[in-house]
């Protein structure tokens, strides 16, 4: 795909859908659509199934990160792509970052070439195993889980359209070699005439901290809130399958638009989050003390590796006064996350319970007034079950 020119116009390139994901139903003629509880393709109209050709079922490879090339993230702006559907020859225009889709006219799947002039294809997908049914179940679970949420919210709460999606991610493997520097403290309890005082003596301390990291995640899509994408992480990615269009059949997905070179600067961000904490840790073993500080460190990565991915995720939201709040299913393990209304008087009463116990268990402590204590909790439970 050429870049689009700094001329504020639409470019536009002409396509055609994959071969695989135009097949028809062998007994009706119906769409075929990848079916998550099965594994299979599935028709949408008379049930019939057809399977996937990969008796193989091999994994995504790894590649070699600094022999990659098409590393450049992607600002698809207005960019859009003319598809020609091979079922009924109609022309549909999709948003450049689009992988896969439905013809608005005949229904069948639209799986476009996933790559292109110097856009990398996905390496592997990890499948939908979670129906669009189970989706909703896990939603409903979620939501009624939530202490602070109102409860007429809980009842009313209803998924509107849950979409599933294909989003693009990075995965990183990579072996690292840290030389570091730190200091840690040791508790010495003072004695000063009548009084006694704990204080920290504080000692430094060097070291080299090995790790190996597998698939650090990075999602290369800008079209979704992280903070959302990361309460339904992680993926199993190491059950991925090499890519086949068959398996978007039903479903839309994305191509990336964070680059190769982005998402490894991205990555290495957590990597060092991660090895600084496993530093603290190692120290704080190491000298039997918790109190670390001063961490300094530099890392060497080696035999660097990627995977580009397509993972799932399912997508919906519900209102709720006028309000709308978006939430994400985990299209593999069911994991959902997303925002809710929270009520003002279930926060209160909480930090008033809060208070009230802490309050008790002191009385407690100084009177030994059990039996007052049980009738206070047995109360204060029927008091918030009120509220549920």
């Amino acid at each position: 795909m050429n870049d689009m020119e700094n001329t504020g116009e639409f470019t536009a390139e002409t396509e055609e859908t994959l071969e695989q994901t135009d097949k028809k139903c062998p007994q009706c003629g119906g769409t075929l659509d990848f079916n998550p509880a099965t594994g299979e393709l599935i028709c949408t109209y008379c049930g019939a199934t057809v399977d996937i050709e990969d008796e193989a079922k091999t994994s995504a490879q790894e590649l070699d990160f600094l022999a990659a090339e098409g590393a450049a993230s992607r600002d698809w702006g207005a960019q859009t792509r003319t598809v020609v559907c091979k079922n009924c020859g109609a022309e549909t225009v999709y948003e450049a970052e689009t992988v896969s889709g439905e013809c608005p006219y005949c229904g069948s799947n639209q799986v476009m070439e996933a790559g292109g002039e110097d856009i990398m294809a996905p390496g592997g997908v990890c499948p939908f195993t979670v129906t669009q049914e189970n989706a909703r179940a896990y939603f409903s679970k979620w939501l009624k889980g939530k202490l602070f949420c109102p409860r007429d919210a809980k009842k009313a709460a209803k998924a509107g359209n849950v979409t599933g999606v294909y989003l693009p991610y990075w995965t990183f493997d990579t072996q690292t070699y840290s030389d570091y520097t730190a200091r840690y403290g040791k508790e010495r309890t003072v004695r000063r005439g009548k009084e006694t005082k704990v204080v920290i003596h504080w000692y430094h301390t060097r070291g080299r901290y090995n790790c190996f990291i597998n698939d650090e995640l990075v999602c290369a899509s800008n079209n979704h809130d992280r903070a959302m994408l990361e309460r339904i992480e992680p993926f199993d990615t190491e059950q991925n399958l090499e890519y086949k269009p068959e398996y978007l059949a039903g479903f839309a997905s994305e191509r990336y638009a964070v680059g190769l070179s982005d998402a490894w600067l991205k990555a290495q961000a957590e990597i060092r989050e991660k090895i600084a904490n496993d530093i603290r840790d190692e120290v704080s073993r190491r000298y039997h003390t918790a109190h670390v500080d001063s961490v300094r460190f530099y890392t060497d990565y080696r035999n660097i590796t990627y995977k580009y991915l397509l993972l799932p995720v399912w997508m919906s939201s519900y209102n709720y006064k006028g309000k709308t709040y978006r939430f994400m299913v985990n299209g593999r393990s069911g994991r959902v996350g997303g925002k809710y209304p929270v009520s003002p008087l279930r926060v209160a009463l909480a930090v008033l319970l809060g208070v009230g116990l802490a309050a008790l268990f002191a009385y407690i402590f100084m009177y030994g007034e059990a039996d007052v204590a049980e009738v206070y909790i047995r109360n204060a439970e029927s008091l918030f079950s009120l509220t549920m």
